[in-house]
Parts: C-alpha cells; structure tokens; sequence
C-alpha cells in the first residue's frame, strides 16, 4: 500500500520508487529464468518475436536489448503481472479495476546497453484516459551510472510531444524545442520498483558501469480505459488480461492532447524504431 504522502508525490511528479517490494527468492528466481533466456538467445542471430539482440550479439557472447512479451514466455515473469504486493501499489493510482497489457525485460549490459530515447508511452498506445501507468521491476540495482531510468518530472501534465520524423512515428521525440535539462535518474536497489505515469517523458543513457542492469516492465491499466487506435487485441483478450476487478463497456472519456502514432513500421521494439532519429539525444 502507498501512503498519502507517495500518492501526492506520484499525482506531482509523475513517478515513484519504492524499495523491497520482491522476497529475496522472488529477485533469484526471475534473475534464473532471465540467464536462461540469455542462454537460449545463443542459438539466435537475428531479432525475432523473443530476443532483442545488441549490435555484436553472437553465440559465444550472447548480449540483449530486450526479453520481448515475457509474461507470455514463461510462467515465472506471467506472476508478476498478478502479484499482489504490486498489484495493491497500483491499485492506489489507478483504482480497483486494473489489467495488464505491454510487458518487456529491458537489459543494458556492463559497460555497453542501448540507450532508449527520450519519449512518452503515451505517444506509442494513446487510450480514452490515462489512468495508465508503467512498473518496472528492478532485477539489479539501478544507479545514475548503470543506466537507470531517466525522467522528466511533471512533464506527465504537459504536452505530447511530436514522435514522428519525415511523417513516420519513430518512437522518440524529433521537436527540436524539446529539453530535458530538468531530467533526473531514478535509482532503486534490486527488487524495488519504479512505476511512472503513460504520459511521462523518459529515457535512459548507456550502461558506463561495470554492473548489469535489467529491468522487468509491466504496464498497468484502468479498465475503462479504451485504446484510441485499433489493435489486434478482442475484448476476449482484453478481459483475460484483467488481474483485478471487473470488465466494463462503458469507456472513461477525458479531455488529453493526442497525437496517433502512425503511419509507423510495423514490427520491431522501440530500439529499432528508435534507430531511425537522426539526432540522438541520450545515445554515445
């Protein structure tokens, strides 16, 4: 549970960290199974619909951007889109009737990782409200200099900015009038969490440590809450994806600036369509 302090903080902000949601056995057996994907990535060469790979991946050295889907990969990461410890955190922001969509293991490797550009998940998957919000799930502890999550504070209440280049979304911000001088890391120790708001500007640098950093993210919704543009998903699937209360037909209408993200490529994660921006701004 979150106090009233932490809600105002998140409601301000945009953000939160919080130490010690995971058992110790919880943090060694996602560490195990994430290693066992790692091995399993060593008999691939290419990005696929599991494996992210790092520019140099190979089979003797195998080094990934991301664990794609996870909750649909393996039993293990499937618990924690239901774990209740998380699950009442959330419940504090978003209200009693929550389900689960986007998931990935993003992964930055000692003294290398991709970094992610400066961007808003709400520029990616734009919904009838933003009662929406992003846990991430620290398997290693995540400092200013391992590449930890970066964000804009407040910058939840403001303007979506533009994400496409030559009329493509590239799912990073092209404005030039964008700046993110008031930034600030979010650190957090293995088995902390971080959650941050769908409208929130953020981004992470390079790993410059010798430490792994890997964290397992989990998106979070109200259920009234409708996606703006058409997806594959039935309501049979957004039902099942349902972890607390109840289903609705009656979407939560407010007023927010939109910008749909398309036309876009299809297929690829963030990093790929991210290689697309001709200006990097949190990249080597």
């Amino acid at each position: 549970m979150l106090a009233a302090t932490q809600i105002e903080a998140y409601e301000r902000d945009g953000y939160l960290a919080i130490e010690s949601v995971l058992t110790v056995e919880e943090l060694d057996e996602l560490r195990h199974v994430t290693d066992e994907f790692v091995a399993k990535s060593r008999d691939v060469s290419t990005n696929d619909g599991t494996f992210d790979l790092e520019p140099g991946h190979s089979a003797s050295s195998p080094s990934l951007r991301r664990i794609k889907h996870p909750v649909s990969k393996h039993p293990v990461y499937a618990k924690y889109a239901r774990h209740g410890p998380i699950l009442d955190i959330v419940e504090c922001l978003l209200g009693p009737d929550l389900r689960y969509h986007n998931n990935k293991l993003n992964m930055k490797n000692p003294n290398d990782g991709s970094a992610v550009e400066w961007h808003q998940d709400w520029a990616f998957y734009p919904h009838t409200n933003d009662s929406i919000l992003e846990v991430g799930i620290a398997l290693d502890d995540m400092t200013a200099d391992n590449g930890a999550l970066m964000v804009v504070p407040g910058s939840h209440k403001g303007r979506t900015w533009d994400h496409h280049q030559d009329g493509v979304f590239v799912g990073g911000i092209t404005d030039p009038a964008f700046s993110a001088d008031d930034a600030v890391s979010v650190t957090v120790k293995a088995g902390g969490i971080t959650l941050h708001h769908v409208r929130m500007v953020h981004g992470s640098k390079p790993n410059q440590s010798h430490r792994p950093r890997r964290m397992f993210f989990i998106g979070f919704y109200a259920t009234d809450a409708w996606p703006l543009i058409p997806g594959e998903d039935s309501l049979e699937d957004l039902n099942e994806r349902i972890v607390r209360g109840k289903p609705t037909l009656e979407p939560r209408m407010k007023d927010l600036p939109v910008r749909l993200s398309l036309p876009r490529v299809l297929g690829g994660s963030i990093y790929e369509q991210q290689e697309k921006i001709r200006s990097p701004l949190l990249r080597r």
